[in-house]
């Protein structure tokens, strides 16, 4: 599986990396540090993800501005998109939904928890009939 990982924190991004690795399977990893970022990668030559994991809080553009550029494209709005954040605010929760996200995870302190929750989603979306670009 090809994952976008949309993050501009170091830490975050080796979490995800160390987790990725425990599992034993051959995903990629490809990091956009902003939502621009990942707009120029989505927009390139490159194959498309088979999902994106988005943080909301970044610099530049937020992950809200992202969802709504990505799900106005026609090329991209199809993408499964898991929200990985910090924000327990209920009124981040809903938009992203309205703006028509696959899934709100919260990011956990301690890394034991974060571990299980991931290894869960990746489970999860490793299973799916996922669209090949």
């Amino acid at each position: 599986m090809h994952i976008l990982l949309i993050e501009d924190d170091t830490i975050e991004i080796m979490k995800l990396e160390r987790t990725v690795s425990k599992l034993e399977v051959n995903h990629k990893i490809t990091q956009a540090k902003n939502g621009e970022a990942a707009l120029e990668f989505l927009n390139s030559e490159n194959r498309l993800p088979d999902i994106i994991l988005l943080d909301l809080n970044m610099p530049r553009m937020s992950g809200i501005e992202f969802l709504n550029i990505l799900k106005e494209d026609d090329k991209l709005r199809y993408l499964p998109t898991i929200v990985l954040t910090t924000s327990e605010n209920r009124v981040d929760l809903l938009e992203c939904y309205k703006i028509g996200i696959a899934g709100y995870v919260i990011k956990p302190l301690k890394y034991e928890d974060y571990e299980h929750k991931l290894k869960r989603v990746l489970e999860y979306w490793d299973i799916n009939e996922l669209v090949k670009a």
